[in-house]
């Protein structure tokens, strides 16, 4: 495959930044999307010049790391994947292709492609922890919890924290993201104790970092790696409100 880059780059978070195009030849459609960058990068480096700088870590769609926005879609064109997941069958021979950071101002530009999502990590440090006590494993019948509810929270914390939901939205909205991290805790009796603090301190954080408010669009599920479902922000805005009110 002959393609056409149009890529992001950025020295840095203060600097001002560019689109700027490469040519790659010989690469294989079944070559994944990153490993297509690597080898771009190694033929930057025979030519002296700077690689490009994007993030990356597992490789195998766990870590939420690769975060790209690629011709117009979070993690490119394909459904319920991580850019590490996409292969270049997924696009055609002389294609031009753009890749960028997400844009929001919760996830400013550190260099080229990667963003800062310690955002993200402030949200949680609010309220993503119990006050369980740790120590040697429980007898797995000392809490009782129902099938339905168990699995609403094994699939609320499926979330791997890429930051997908927030690309997607037209406000940059979090709330997918918190109502995930909020609802895997708040469906378990474990996670009781701390509820109503939790939701406030998690929502106030979200504010305070500049993410906007849900637009109902449902961009963020439709873009979802992992396919956190939406109904977790309605039961964000119940736990909101009702740690408001009661």
């Amino acid at each position: 495959m002959k393609l056409k880059l149009k890529i992001w780059r950025q020295s840095d978070a203060s600097s001002k930044g560019r689109f700027v195009k490469y040519k790659l030849d010989g690469i294989s459609p079944n070559c994944s999307f990153l490993e297509m960058l690597d080898i771009l990068n190694e033929q930057l480096i025979g030519q002296d010049e700077e690689p490009i700088a994007f993030d990356h870590d597992c490789r195998e769609g766990i870590c939420g790391m690769c975060s790209l926005y690629i011709n117009g879609r979070p993690h490119g064109p394909d459904d319920a994947i991580t850019t590490c997941q996409l292969h270049m069958r997924k696009f055609r021979d002389r294609d031009t292709i753009v890749i960028e950071p997400w844009r929001a101002k919760g996830f400013p530009v550190i260099k080229d492609l990667i963003i800062d999502r310690t955002a993200f990590d402030k949200i949680i440090q609010e309220g993503g922890y119990t006050s369980a006590h740790t120590g040697g494993a429980p007898d797995a019948n000392s809490i009782l919890i129902g099938k339905v509810e168990a699995d609403l929270s094994m699939d609320a914390a499926a979330c791997i924290g890429c930051g997908a939901c927030v690309a997607a939205c037209k406000n940059a909205s979090a709330m997918l993201f918190v109502s995930a991290k909020v609802s895997q805790l708040a469906l378990l009796p474990q996670g009781k104790v701390e509820a109503k603090e939790r939701v406030k301190k998690m929502v106030a954080m979200m504010d305070e970092l500049g993410f906007g408010n849900c637009t109902n669009t449902y961009a963020c599920e439709a873009e979802c790696p992992k396919e956190i479902s939406r109904s977790n922000i309605a039961r964000l805005n119940r736990e909101f409100i009702c740690a408001k009110v009661l």
